[in-house]
């Protein structure tokens, strides 16, 4: 099962900005805040440290194209000192990929669930979410994706969402309840030609006949 056919563009988006932008906003932001309370508060020591993380972002990601294993030790140990970072996230997102590579489907979880519990965004707890939810269903862990997806997440993943609940549902044999999902997904606004979506409800339809 590849978990990485969606949402994978937004997050590279976000990747990008902060690989290109991120220090240069950080520092936007400390010298803003300095203008009201004074640049001597913040000095060095904030913007050092800000500057720091992204560096060491930077060389984490890095590693993940030289050595997986490497990467793999390099990333949770990030992770484990820069937990209140929105690059934590990020690179719980890329251990969770690298894992994926191997089919360790409990290693993805682990890292899926990190990055859920250490982003304040809420686009990357979303994504986050919606494949933690399909590696839970690979693990047959049905109510576990259920309950992963039954939190705020934004409206812009509704789609995905049902989507997702339909296939735990199906995998339960609960045919009703997964073709008001998929239904639920293909009325989204932009899904009406999913043709993926179309195909799983048809697959529905003969396994009704089926049973029927």
């Amino acid at each position: 099962m590849d978990v990485y056919q969606t949402e994978e563009q937004q997050v590279e988006a976000i990747k990008g900005f902060w690989k290109e932008n991120g220090t240069a906003v950080i520092a936007g932001l400390v010298l803003g805040f300095a203008g009201f309370i004074g640049f001597n508060y913040y000095q060095d020591a904030q913007l050092a440290n800000e500057v720091a993380t992204s560096d060491a972002y930077q060389t984490v990601m890095e590693s993940a194209e030289k050595d997986g294993k490497a990467f793999t030790e390099s990333g949770g140990k990030f992770i484990a000192e820069n937990k209140e970072s929105s690059y934590a996230s990020l690179t719980a997102l890329a251990l969770a990929k690298a894992a994926s590579t191997h089919k360790d489907w409990p290693e993805v979880a682990k890292h899926l669930t990190t990055a859920i519990e250490s982003s304040t965004d809420q686009g990357i707890k979303a994504i986050a979410s919606v494949r933690l939810a399909r590696v839970q269903i690979q693990l047959e862990q049905y109510s576990e994706a259920l309950a992963t997806l039954a939190v705020a997440l934004p409206e812009s993943f509704k789609a995905a969402i049902e989507e997702t609940k339909g296939d735990a549902y199906f995998k339960q044999d609960k045919i009703e309840l997964a073709r008001n999902a998929y239904q639920a997904a293909i009325d989204v606004e932009g899904q009406a030609n999913n043709g993926t979506l179309q195909m799983k409800l048809n697959d529905l339809a003969q396994v009704s006949s089926i049973v029927n």
